[in-house]
């Protein structure tokens, strides 16, 4: 009975509805196929569930850094930043200095992520992601250097697909710097666009070492290549083609991997690119028609036509370290300096760090530094028990780059003329520079929101569509519906539950959602659930209205990705504090970017109701996921006011919160030095400033000199040297650098007159 039952439901429901399907379900192409299968899911399902495992969360290890990783981040990177000059590099050089190539070499910083028994450091994802958080704070230059090696580069696909001959040759020589390698992947006319790339190789006879060897004639374009002018060996993807049908009886092969020695005949390196005035090392790089032996393939000859999935997998683990990394760092040091500056620089005889307006953009400096920590080292802890988050790793470029720029903006209102005029003791400017660079690189954020993060998340994450997919594109009729039946009845029974969960959570406010038991977190753990749910609910209504059409509805997908991501970030949030032992003294940033995650997720799903493809189903999710309207307000102004005061006095919070940045090399020239000393003289002062105030208040005066008050018993001498102190201090901090116009122009001053006046 239960097979008769069965078969008919196949075929009265099942089957009309699988040839409608197939009928408008657009067909993958192969590099959409291999984007889809590449990397791994982890906590991003849960959130996609509708009833997220929070168990899940928190088992979790968090990542420690090792006795051996803690003593690189405080030895050789500490002496590595101590090293640079950023204005030097960027400015007058144009290139990190000769000693400073020779030290990341001979200190292994290229080999971080290469294991100990090919001659590597073998670090964990958090000791990679710490060391390049301190480089970033001092030198973006220097940061870019290292991580590209260590990211999408030849030693991570080396690693996961390299045959045991190429690991032999080429890891120990990454390693101890004796190959500097770069990646060749975008072009002119292909960047994110893998299918059009137009550089390509032919299977074909060449003359190899003399002998005549079955290979590759290999042409391509390339540019924006990171460390390409200096490399010594060039990764290179391109499109390989075998019409004599040498290798087998398929023509187009597909995306191939091969590394190059760019002393190979026909390979050009050199020229430069200049992106935004940082001086990393980018250019082009071009070939035509240079002949490659198959061993050159990384993988060798069973690796040909598997290149989109390997770069889409090790481009995970790049998103998910590097570009997160390095907008911690950034973020970190304006969290660091603008707290500095703000206590620092007065107005009207008070920190202008006192002032409202200030304090707005105070708390929220404080708050993404506080959050994009917390993403990083959720993510790390993600990548560090062996996964490739391909989606996570979306969330945290795009999101990390973002709050990184909002951070950086801040900064630079706050700083005013002191941020915006050039010279060596400048220390915001250059990474206000680097932004866009960060914004673009290893996915665009319009591409990553608008695309990536829901388009490949919804069906890697949800766990009936990729089984619908797959069973519609079944060659095999009867096995493909018997597939499809099964996932359709689990995603019929998947969204019911959801409408329910949605419907009663939002109509009771998450009071019964599942959460953790007790803490002064749970209210936001049972939102959190509430939210997954609605967004759950949502996303597969909107994928069944719109089915293929969604793949062009980039507005709308961008902001399911936009929850998605919120949630995440929600989500890191909650364990970073579990995992840093719940201080108390956190708080008040805890609440305030968690109550801000939770606005922006309301306004999100408001937005896409506003714009959802049926009204109907629209004006019915309304009622549903906004019974008594909109309840989350933003997070108020008082506990604004709580996190930005914790950057404008010395206190453990605000050195937990800046952990792990370049704080100056001590010497009396280094302007971070001197900002940091300049704050704890102008705090040391404070009191003895209010004693001088109080005073000349006494006396009828507008104020009293220091020898006028030690003289009159006021102060002592000690203290008149401590306010004596704190003013030099402010006066070089407040002063902003200055040329001689020749110096900037390289015309003399005869000859700019002569120009002037003739």
């Amino acid at each position: 009975m239960a097979t008769f039952l069965s078969s008919l439901r196949r075929n009265l429901i099942s089957r009309p509805v699988l040839n409608r399907i197939r009928r408008v379900l657009p067909p993958l192409s192969k590099t959409e196929q291999q984007a889809l299968h590449a990397g791994t899911v982890s906590w991003e399902a849960e959130l996609f569930s509708g009833r997220p495992d929070w168990k899940y969360l928190h088992d979790l290890p968090p990542s420690q850094l090792t006795e051996e990783e803690q003593a690189f981040i405080d030895d050789p990177t500490e002496e590595l930043c101590r090293l640079l000059d950023d204005w030097e590099i960027n400015h007058e050089r144009k290139d990190l200095p000769p000693e400073v190539w020779q030290f990341i070499k001979d200190n292994g910083f290229w080999g971080m992520i290469i294991p100990k028994a090919y001659g590597g450091l073998e670090f964990s994802a958090l000791a990679h992601s710490s060391v390049i958080v301190k480089l970033a704070s001092r030198s973006v230059t220097a940061a870019v250097t290292v991580m590209v090696p260590n990211s999408l580069g030849p030693s991570e696909l080396l690693l996961l697909y390299g045959t045991e001959e190429q690991k032999s040759h080429y890891l120990p020589r990454l390693a101890r710097g004796e190959e500097l390698p770069c990646f060749a992947m975008t072009g002119p006319t292909a960047g994110s666009d893998a299918a059009s790339m137009p550089d390509s190789g032919i299977i074909c006879y060449g003359d190899y070492q003399g002998k005549r060897t079955l290979g590759m004639r290999v042409s391509w374009n390339k540019r924006y290549i990171t460390l390409g002018p200096v490399a010594t060996v060039l990764g290179l993807a391109f499109h390989l083609y075998d019409p004599e049908h040498l290798l087998g009886e398929k023509e187009d092969i597909g995306i191939t991997l091969a590394l190059v020695p760019t002393g190979t005949p026909g390979v050009q390196i050199g020229r430069r690119h200049y992106p935004s005035y940082q001086a990393f090392q980018n250019g082009p790089t071009t070939g035509q028609d240079v002949f490659m032996p198959l061993e050159w393939i990384i993988g060798g000859q069973e690796r040909v036509g598997q290149g989109w999935q390997m770069l889409m997998e090790c481009l995970g683990v790049g998103r998910s370290v590097s570009l997160p990394s390095l907008s911690t760092g950034a973020a970190k040091l304006c969290a660091r300096t603008t707290g500095d500056y703000a206590r620092v620089r007065k107005q009207f005889h008070l920190p202008i760090g006192k002032f409202e307006g200030v304090e707005e953009v105070l708390t929220r400096i404080a708050a993404n530094a506080y959050l994009l920590d917390s993403l990083r080292t959720t993510t790390t802890a993600v990548v560090d028990q062996g996964n490739k988050p391909s989606i996570l790793s979306a969330i945290a470029k795009y999101h990390s780059t973002t709050r990184m720029r909002e951070s950086i903006n801040d900064a630079m209102d706050v700083h005013g003329g002191k941020a915006i005029c050039e010279g060596p003791n400048n220390y915001l400017a250059n990474s206000y520079h680097a932004i866009p660079v960060s914004i673009t690189v290893e996915g665009a954020n319009i591409l990553t929101r608008s695309m990536i993060i829901f388009g490949q998340g919804a069906i890697r994450c949800h766990p009936y569509l990729l089984k619908e997919m797959q069973a519609a594109q079944d060659p095999d009729e009867k096995q493909g519906l018997i597939a499809f039946d099964q996932a359709l009845f689990g995603h019929m029974g998947f969204l019911l539950r959801n409408l329910g969960r949605a419907w009663w959570h939002n109509l009771t406010g998450g009071r019964w959602a599942h959460a953790p038991e007790g803490g002064v977190t749970v209210g936001y753990y049972r939102q959190l659930s509430r939210l997954s749910a609605s967004f759950a609910l949502v996303a597969d209504l909107t994928s069944l209205i719109l089915g293929g059409e969604l793949k062009r509805r980039e507005k709308l997908s961008g902001r399911l990705g936009d929850c998605l991501s919120h949630m995440y970030l929600l989500s890191g949030l909650l364990k970073r504090f579990e995992d840093d032992g719940q201080p108390q003294q956190d708080l008040p940033l805890l609440h305030w970017c968690s109550q801000r995650e939770l606005y922006l997720i309301q306004q999100t799903f408001e937005d896409i109701l506003a714009n959802f493809p049926s009204r109907p189903v629209g004006w019915l999710l309304r009622g549903v996921l906004f019974p008594w309207g909109r309840r989350f307000r933003k997070p108020p102004d008082d506990l604004g006011r709580e996190c930005a005061s914790l950057l404008l006095s010395p206190s453990t919070t605000r050195d937990r919160l800046t952990a792990g940045i370049f704080l100056g090399s001590g010497r009396e020239e280094d302007p971070m030095t001197r900002l940091e000393q300049a704050f704890e003289a102008v705090i040391a002062a404070d009191e003895i400033n209010g004693k001088l105030h109080q005073a000349a208040k006494e006396k009828g005066l507008k104020s009293l000199s220091l020898e006028e008050a030690v003289e009159g018993g006021v102060i002592s001498e000690g203290e008149a040297k401590t306010v004596a102190k704190a003013k030099e201090l402010t006066w070089e901090i407040i002063t902003v650098d200055d040329f001689a116009p020749e110096e900037l122009t390289g015309v003399g001053l005869e000859e700019r007159k002569q120009a002037v006046s003739g």
